[in-house]
């Protein structure tokens, strides 16, 4: 019995390469995703010689108001390549192996170096509170208000937002972390 209890516990531990599966998608989804933000960047910039003063006053304000939708729309696909980046880096390092490069570099913030899977659940829940503010921001700018009603839920919305940051900040401090 302790032959077959043995081979089942290295069968067990074993099993936990496929999440490399995992990181591997993770890792190729976070680069895809920094390449469409990228692009997209180089898409808005290439037609920002369009704002230009010869433009109507409407026409500017238009140009103005899509370029700002564009560069919220830029840091939401860079937000979440990074998210995918921290999940690759975190699966990695709890379930296959510690990551010595990040360990031993004195550029490593820490960011990139998980211990448990509390401070992945941490770090992740940080970057998704951000492309949700910043999913606010791009709805927020996208709307006409035509209502005192609108406005005061807009102001609700970002005291809301704030209370959130408000909040993650605290804990950050309580617990005596900040990456």
């Amino acid at each position: 019995m302790n032959k077959l209890s043995s081979i089942f516990e290295t069968l067990l531990w074993e099993s936990r390469f496929v999440v490399v599966a995992a990181v591997i998608v993770s890792l190729v989804s976070s680069l895809a995703m920094f390449y469409v933000a990228s692009v997209d960047a180089i898409y808005m910039i290439s037609h920002l010689g369009d704002y230009s003063p010869a433009l109507d006053a409407v026409a500017r304000n238009k140009l103005r108001s899509e370029t700002v939708t564009h560069v919220v729309e830029t840091v939401d696909g860079y937000l979440l390549a990074t998210f995918l980046l921290i999940f690759a880096f975190g699966l990695y390092e709890l379930f296959i192996s510690r990551i010595e490069r990040a360990e031993n570099s004195p550029t490593a913030s820490g960011v990139l170096i998980i211990d448990n899977l509390d401070e992945l659940k941490a770090r992740l829940a940080k970057v998704v509170l951000m492309i949700l503010v910043v999913k606010f921001f791009e709805y927020a700018i996208r709307i006409s208000y035509k209502t005192p009603l609108e406005l005061v839920q807009l102001g609700g919305g970002i005291a809301l937002i704030g209370l959130a940051l408000y909040f993650t900040h605290a804990s950050e401090s309580k617990s005596g972390k900040s990456h």
